[in-house]
């Protein structure tokens, strides 16, 4: 049980900063990214060959994957997204190009870095005790680096004033468009940090967790269960939602056949959603 408790908190930690990136893009521009997932991929191969080929440190390769990743989501929103919104206002457009980038980014990353599993080493050694339950000093390191990353990333859309733009325009883009607020660049930004939280999180977990080309659409499944479960749009929510997975993973691991656990979590999703459909945090639509 105590084991279950802290795999949970570690892995909710870690899915938290995949929910947030995954959970603003939809806010902003109402896009669902399914290449969120190949994101967080693109963000652990840059890592890994920042390590092995350049041989910087850690926390220069994890800075690259970042600024790697931000570039990446500027490009899309700049080049691919923006044009799209403009000449066609429904959602299958943007649907059906987001699909298209997952692909996209699938290929190139199959194409640069090969169908092999790939991995770096642990940035830090030896294990802890906490409460009768064990966890690597690896993955203590990851969790508190990412509950850092969680709440500069809190403060900086509560306390500055881009970040309270991107408020402004995830809760009415119209009004905040008649405010002067230039809807256009904070929306790449916010495309930028999206994808950027991705990246950090798949050069923190690359550390603990193996990555490959084809993992991306499972870890875009994930984002969208965690995003689904604490309401499309709502950052809390998006935490809420990404410990809510966290735990649900380590309990049915720790607790049934490894094969039930996620039919059940989806069984479970399903349920919820047929009784609250806009999320733990979201508001009602219609």
């Amino acid at each position: 049980m105590e084991q279950a408790l802290v795999n949970g908190l570690v892995l909710g930690m870690n899915y938290g900063l995949i929910a947030l990136g995954l959970t603003m893009i939809f806010s902003l521009m109402n896009v669902l990214n399914f290449a969120h997932g190949q994101m967080y991929v693109l963000g652990g191969f840059v890592t890994y060959f920042a390590l092995n080929t350049l041989g910087v440190p850690y926390i220069v390769a994890v800075l690259l994957a970042v600024l790697a990743l931000a570039a990446v989501g500027l490009l899309f929103e700049y080049a691919l997204f923006r044009p799209v919104r403009k000449r066609s206002n429904r959602e299958e457009s943007t649907m059906l190009l987001a699909a298209g980038t997952a692909l996209l980014l699938e290929s190139l990353i199959l194409l640069f870095f090969g169908e092999k599993q790939r991995g770096v080493p642990p940035v830090a050694s030896g294990v802890f005790e906490i409460g009768g339950a064990f966890i690597p000093a690896s993955r203590v390191l990851v969790f508190f680096v990412a509950l850092a990353a969680i709440i500069l990333f809190m403060m900086f859309m509560r306390y500055t004033r881009p970040g309270r733009a991107l408020r402004a325009i995830a809760q009415d883009r119209e009004v905040t468009a008649l405010q002067g607020v230039n809807i256009q660049a904070y929306s790449a930004l916010g495309f930028m940090i999206g994808a950027g939280l991705a990246g950090l999180a798949g050069a923190l977990l690359i550390t603990v967790l193996s990555v490959n080309s084809g993992m991306g659409t499972s870890i875009s499944i994930k984002a969208f269960i965690m995003v689904m479960l604490g309401g499309a749009g709502v950052i809390p929510g998006a935490i809420i939602g990404a410990f809510v997975l966290g735990f649900a993973e380590a309990f049915g691991y720790a607790f049934i056949p490894s094969s039930m656990t996620y039919l059940l979590i989806f069984v479970g999703l399903i349920i919820f959603l047929i009784i609250r459909p806009q999320g733990v945090m979201g508001k009602p639509w219609g």
